[in-house]
C-alpha cells in the first residue's frame, strides 16, 4: 500500500466523509474513491459501508485503521524529528485547536518561537469529538478547548482567550432580523445534538442543556461531528444552535446568521495537556500564555 493510500484512507476513517477527506488532503473526491477501491480489492473485503446519507466503517476496515494508525503515526513522526534535527531543532510542539482562531493566538506562538528556537512548534485543528483522544494517544501534546475540562488524567494550565456566544440560524428564520436573543430560544428551537457522546458537564459548559428558567434544550436527531455539519444543517433550516464569537470572523456565509447572545456566560478557553506527559516544552508554552495574559480579541 502507497504512503498516500494509508493517509487516504486513514483519514476518511477519521472524516467518514469523501468531500471532507479529499479537501483535507488537497486530491479530487475521485481520488479518494479510486484508492479505497484499490485497497479493496487488494484486501478483497469492503472496508467502508457507503449510503446516500452516510459512510461507515466495516469491521475489516476498523482492524485495518487499529493495524495501520500507529505504524503511520511512527512514520510520520519519525520524518518530522528528522526535519527538525536538519534546522537544528531538538523537538517539536504540538498544539491541537478546538477553535478556528489560531491566527488570534499568533503572538503566543510568535513569542515562544523566540524565546524558545530549539523546538519547532505545530498548530493544527483538532476535533470536538473525541476531543482529548490526541492527548490520550499521544498524537498532540497540548490542547486549546473551552473549559471547565474536569478529566482526571489531564492538567489545566492558564486561559487563552474568553469570549461571547452567539446564536447560529438561517438568514430567513424567524429569530434572523433580532439584534441580540435570549439562551431561552434555544428552549423553543433545541440545538444540533453530537455525533458522539461528549462528557456531560463538558457539552453543557459549550451548549447549556437548559435554559436560564430551567426549560429542557432539546437535542435534535440532526448529528454534527464537525463545524461544517452545524453549519450546514443550521444553513439548510434545519436547526439553530450556538457558537462561540470567533466564528462571526473566521466563517462569514451567505447561509448563516449570528446573533448575539445577551444573557450567556462568557465562554474561556484554556490550554490542556496530559498530566503523566508534561514536557519542558509545555510548561514554556504555559509560562508564555500566562505572561503574555488574555488577549483582546
Amino acid at each position: 500500500m502507497e504512503l498516500r493510500d494509508i493517509e487516504i484512507f486513514l483519514t476518511l476513517a477519521k472524516e467518514l466523509h469523501f468531500g471532507r477527506t479529499a479537501d483535507l488532503l488537497h486530491v479530487s473526491p475521485a481520488r479518494v474513491s479510486q484508492a479505497i477501491k484499490k485497497q479493496e480489492r487488494r484486501i478483497g473485503a469492503e472496508l467502508f459501508e457507503r449510503t446516500s446519507r452516510a459512510v461507515r466503517m466495516t469491521p475489516i476496515g476498523e482492524q485495518l485503521r487499529t493495524d495501520l494508525l500507529p505504524l503511520y503515526q511512527g512514520l510520520q513522526e519519525g520524518l518530522e524529528r528528522a526535519r527538525m534535527a536538519a534546522q537544528g531543532k531538538v523537538g517539536v510542539l504540538r498544539v491541537g485547536m478546538i477553535p478556528s482562531n489560531a491566527h488570534d493566538l499568533r503572538p503566543f506562538w510568535d513569542t515562544f518561537r523566540s524565546r524558545r528556537p530549539q523546538w519547532g512548534l505545530q498548530i493544527r485543528h483538532n476535533p470536538f469529538i473525541n476531543a482529548f483522544d490526541p492527548l490520550r494517544s499521544g498524537q498532540i501534546d497540548a490542547l486549546v478547548s473551552w473549559l471547565p475540562v474536569e478529566e482526571p488524567d489531564l492538567s489545566v494550565g492558564p486561559v487563552l482567550f474568553t469570549e461571547s456566544r452567539v446564536v447560529v440560524v438561517a438568514p430567513d428564520h424567524d429569530l434572523a432580523q433580532r439584534a441580540s436573543v435570549s439562551l431561552e430560544v434555544l428552549g423553543d428551537f433545541g440545538v444540533i445534538g453530537p455525533a458522539s457522546p461528549l462528557p456531560d458537564y463538558w457539552e453543557d459548559a459549550f451548549t447549556p442543556f437548559q435554559t436560564p428558567s430551567r426549560r429542557p434544550i432539546e437535542r435534535r436527531s440532526q448529528i454534527g461531528a464537525h463545524l461544517e455539519d452545524i453549519f450546514t444543517n443550521v444553513g439548510a433550516g434545519e436547526a439553530v444552535h450556538t457558537l462561540g464569537f470567533h466564528v462571526t470572523r473566521y466563517h462569514a456565509r451567505p447561509d448563516i446568521a449570528y446573533l448575539p447572545v445577551h444573557d450567556a456566560r462568557p465562554l474561556s478557553w484554556g490550554l490542556v495537556w496530559r498530566s503523566d506527559a508534561e514536557t519542558e516544552p509545555v510548561r514554556a508554552l504555559a509560562k508564555v500564555i500566562r505572561d503574555l495574559g488574555t488577549p483582546a480579541l
